[in-house]
């Protein structure tokens, strides 16, 4: 399996940022590392070898990033407006940084789908619903879709805007509804065990059926915890099953 490490200084997030990239062809998926990890926590905790098998028969390369969350939602030494301008700074980097290379690294156009768990949900779902002309669905794992709950209540402009309970929840753009309508891969998945929040996801989900938007809420047993087991299982079934 191939893998490499790619880095470059990004001039939104003023600093060196790294990616991992395994494998050579298929879609892209794009993973949003949780909380306050880095661009090789898939790897160091085994989910990246949990889907090699994907990787290597050609059905999809992943792209592994790192994210600014230590800066941004997590960091309490910060004014909540600081926080929501490295959110801004983040989506930018992703967007005009992070989506070109992987078209330069695919030789062309290939459909980027983004993935990740717990804060990585979020941000794998921000993305996403934020951009559907850019991204081509998501997978989010054991997720909270409501950017309050990491603002500690804090609400401006750029929270709005990041906080898909209440952009969705507002949207009336019909050619954005139209790009998420048509979109056959939204996957929405929640454990029910200890630390999940599937309540968080089945909010998201009522906001996307109100707006006759398709999608897949996966709820799993309350033997699923907010832990690594779950991802393990449930990663490999979106690849492998609905992507």
């Amino acid at each position: 399996m191939r893998r490499e490490i790619h880095k470059w200084y990004s001039p939104r997030l003023y600093r060196d940022m790294e990616i991992a990239v395994y494998g050579h062809y298929g879609f892209a998926l794009l993973l949003f590392p949780t909380a306050g990890a880095d661009y090789l926590e898939y790897e160091r905790f085994n989910l990246i070898e949990r889907i090699r098998p994907f990787i290597e028969q050609g059905k999809c390369k992943v792209y592994s990033i790192n994210s600014v969350n230590r800066e941004s939602w997590l960091n309490r030494n910060v004014e909540p407006r600081v926080k929501s301008l490295w959110q801004q700074a983040y989506n930018n980097y992703v967007t005009e940084e992070v989506v070109p290379f992987i078209h330069q690294d695919c030789h062309g156009l290939v459909p980027i789908i983004t993935g990740g768990a717990s804060l990585g949900a979020f941000q794998s779902a921000n993305a996403f619903f934020r951009r559907p002309d850019i991204f081509a669905g998501v997978v989010a794992m054991s997720g909270s879709y409501d950017l309050k709950d990491y603002s500690d209540g804090y609400f401006d402009d750029i929270v709005y805007f990041n906080s898909p309970i209440d952009y969705l929840y507002h949207l009336n753009d019909e050619h954005m509804l139209w790009q998420l309508r048509n979109n056959k891969h939204i996957h929405i998945m929640s454990g029910q065990g200890n630390y999940e929040k599937p309540s968080a996801s089945m909010a998201l989900s009522q906001i996307l059926w109100n707006k006759g938007i398709w999608h897949d809420l996966d709820l799993w047993g309350h033997d699923m915890p907010h832990d690594w087991p779950t991802w393990y299982k449930m990663l490999p079934y979106a690849v492998g099953a609905k992507l």
